[in-house]
């Protein structure tokens, strides 16, 4: 693993949030300088590939990266802001439904969150 990997890795690890790669870049360049984009980009892919962390896609917003670790995610349609969920572990139930090994499965349950409801209202206050 490159150094830059190994940096990325460590700031996706150590966020709590689902962060973007400009996110990341932003993160990374505080301590590096040097680092551009397109080394985020390449290096996020490839600790995708080797099963390091995770990419979440919601359509209409940038893919985010997360931390391999069991849980789900809620997803706002709204405004795409995406929290972690603790869901019971679904594997087994799966599993017994599908033919063949599974090796992961990624749920996103979508919602509408308390601030897009408020906005929705008119509720929200300034």
């Amino acid at each position: 693993m490159t150094k830059n990997a190994a940096y990325i890795l460590e700031i996706i690890n150590h966020s709590d949030s689902h962060l973007t790669a400009e996110q990341i870049h932003l993160q990374l360049k505080e301590n590096h300088k040097s680092v551009a984009q397109a080394t985020v980009y390449n290096n996020l892919s490839a600790l995708c590939q080797q099963g390091l962390i995770r990419k979440i896609s919601v359509e209409g917003y940038p893919d985010r990266y997360d931390r391999i670790r069991r849980h789900d995610h809620l997803v706002c349609r709204k405004c795409g802001k995406l929290s972690d969920v603790m869901l019971e572990d679904l594997t087994e139930q799966i599993q017994k439904q599908v033919s063949v090994p599974m090796l992961s499965y990624d749920l996103k349950v979508n919602y509408i969150c308390d601030e897009c409801r408020k906005k929705q209202n008119g509720t929200l206050e300034h």
